[in-house]
């Protein structure tokens, strides 16, 4: 059979031949390769020992520096600002070579040439890649849980284990980001760099543009939303707050809405957190695009909307 009408694509094939189409069986068997490929390294066992050493280090010293306040919900409020910078640190390391590797290396072309087409073995990456990081957290964050049962005044499980399946959901986001950007180079230095642009972009630059946009309201080039609202002495104050738009940017950020979807957690424990933003600022009530429900639609986005153009550019690329 040839390479044209096989499950895999010709590898000098441009993007004449038809898109190749999905086998779930093979895809089954790139990801189970893939993870015990990690599982043989050490990585995942590495990765488990981290989340674990992570999670009871930050929960002995916040409880340590806050001993009597502890809650389940304010540990995973302050857990999450950690989690923000670390995990898409992990998830953009783990999916760097994960076909960019295959592609400078020269052995993507004999994975192809097994009855693995191209989408097989990018969902295959992506879903082996994921179970590392998944199962690494799973590993670290029960273990850890007996650290964090002391630490807190008051455990809510249901909670804490929500906050583990959103922080998996936000490692896939960036995973899919990164195994989607590492199919479409041909080079893991090409692949690096694509993966530390991500970084920037979202946490240094994006984090930046509330500031600037707040900076640029202050001198006048941009019309805020004036609201009143009380001060630390009980005054009433009249303050300006960021438009609409400007909000809706800064909530595109997958980093952001991870955080924000933590609100999520607070009807699973006795124990409740607030909004992070001032609602007096929104006498209406918040805007759809600042609640914790369009925040996880934000973190599907980024998990669907990559995955789906890697999807369509890698059966055309040229191998």
């Amino acid at each position: 059979m040839s390479a044209e009408t096989g499950a895999g694509t010709d590898a000098t094939d441009t993007g004449s031949s038809p898109a190749s189409s999905i086998d779930t069986e093979s895809v089954r068997a790139v990801a189970k390769k893939d993870f015990q490929d990690a599982v043989r390294s050490w990585l995942f066992w590495g990765l488990s020992a981290f989340f674990f050493t992570l999670m009871a280090a930050l929960a002995g010293f916040l409880s340590w520096a806050n001993p009597d306040n502890l809650t389940t919900i304010s540990f995973i409020a302050l857990v999450s600002q950690v989690g923000k910078l670390i995990i898409p640190l992990i998830a953009l390391l783990l999916g760097w070579k994960a076909i960019a590797g295959e592609r400078e290396a020269g052995s993507i072309k004999i994975l192809l040439s097994l009855p693995h087409s191209r989408k097989d073995v990018l969902l295959g990456k992506l879903l082996g890649r994921t179970a590392v990081l998944s199962l690494s957290l799973l590993i670290g964050f029960l273990i850890a849980m007996v650290a964090v049962v002391f630490a807190v005044s008051e455990f809510s499980f249901p909670a804490y284990i929500a906050f583990l399946a959103m922080t998996i959901v936000y490692g896939l986001a960036y995973m899919s980001i990164a195994v989607s950007l590492s199919s479409l180079t041909r080079s893991t230095t090409m692949a690096g760099a694509a993966m530390f642009g991500v970084f920037v972009l979202f946490y240094i630059v994006w984090n930046s543009i509330r500031t600037a946009l707040g900076l640029l309201m202050q001198r006048g080039y941009i019309e805020g939303v004036s609201y009143t609202t009380t001060n630390f002495a009980g005054q009433q104050i009249e303050t300006t707050r960021l438009p609409d738009w400007a909000l809706f940017i800064d909530m595109i950020d997958p980093g952001n809405a991870y955080q924000n979807t933590v609100t999520l957690f607070s009807s699973l424990s006795s124990d409740r957190i607030g909004t992070s933003f001032n609602e007096a600022a929104f006498p209406d009530g918040l805007p759809f695009f600042l609640q914790d429900w369009f925040s996880l639609l934000i973190l599907l986005f980024w998990i669907v909307v990559p995955l789906a153009v890697a999807l369509y550019r890698f059966d055309r690329v040229d191998i």
